[in-house]
């Protein structure tokens, strides 16, 4: 199968500082891949590199076979780690404003996750909480069919007993031949429905490995390996 995301000597820097430093990733199809790494690990320019967001210092980063770009874009269904949407609009606003705005967004998908959260689509952003304002961008990105989703902190405001459902939703909302690559501090909750896990250490790559090999050669759970590496 050909790779979603690959990484080839990828570097990107900010003036003299690299964030990211010669990464050499290969992402495939059909896997919910976990981004780790401390603060300033170099996790999000990773995820604003695959969006074409940032472009690199050196090196390549192709999404699909193709560099970030417009052809990239459909493939790509992203959340960033920060609220974008406006406060003025309703959710019914920003479903219709998606459905316009990507072709391969499902109303219909959103509007049943919107109910079984119990999140009123004629609601006010500004009315939301700051954790249901989460809710409702993550609804959004699991609503297109696209091939790689990047999340960045996806669970970082939700309140705990929300993540079970959140984090079902991410697991049951894409399609077997894309992958998700999920960023989040919070490791214990997300290591159940990881297949792969990536650990970065200021900017380079100090890990890649399946969950399933950590566990059989390490005998410790992704977390206790996180804490263990980065001695917190």
């Amino acid at each position: 199968m050909n790779a979603l995301l690959e990484c080839r000597n990828l570097t990107k820097s900010y003036g003299r500082k690299p964030a990211l430093s010669n990464v050499d990733l290969t992402i495939s199809p059909g896997r919910i891949v976990g981004l780790l790494g401390p603060n300033g690990s170099g996790k999000s320019t990773l995820i604003k590199l695959a969006n074409g967001l940032l472009t690199p210092t050196a090196g390549e980063i192709l999404v699909c076979g193709k560099r970030p770009g417009v052809e990239s874009h459909l493939a790509v269904s992203y959340l960033p780690d920060k609220n974008y949407l406006n406060d003025w609009m309703r959710v019914s606003d920003i479903i219709s404003y998606f459905s316009d705005f990507y072709q391969n967004f499902d109303a219909s998908r959103a509007r049943d996750m919107l109910r079984r959260l119990d999140i009123d689509e004629r609601q006010r952003l500004k009315a939301l909480s700051k954790g249901t304002k989460e809710k409702v961008q993550l609804i959004l990105v699991m609503s297109r069919k696209a091939q790689l989703y990047l999340l960045d902190e996806p669970i970082g405001g939700v309140d705990p007993a929300a993540r079970d459902y959140i984090l079902n939703t991410i697991i049951t909302n894409y399609d077997e031949q894309a992958s998700i690559v999920l960023s989040t501090h919070l490791i214990a909750d997300i290591e159940k429905v990881l297949d792969d896990v990536i650990f970065l250490a200021e900017g380079r790559v100090a890990l890649v490995s399946s969950v399933d090999e950590i566990r059989e050669k390490n005998g410790k759970s992704v977390d206790a390996l996180f804490r263990e590496v980065y001695k917190c």
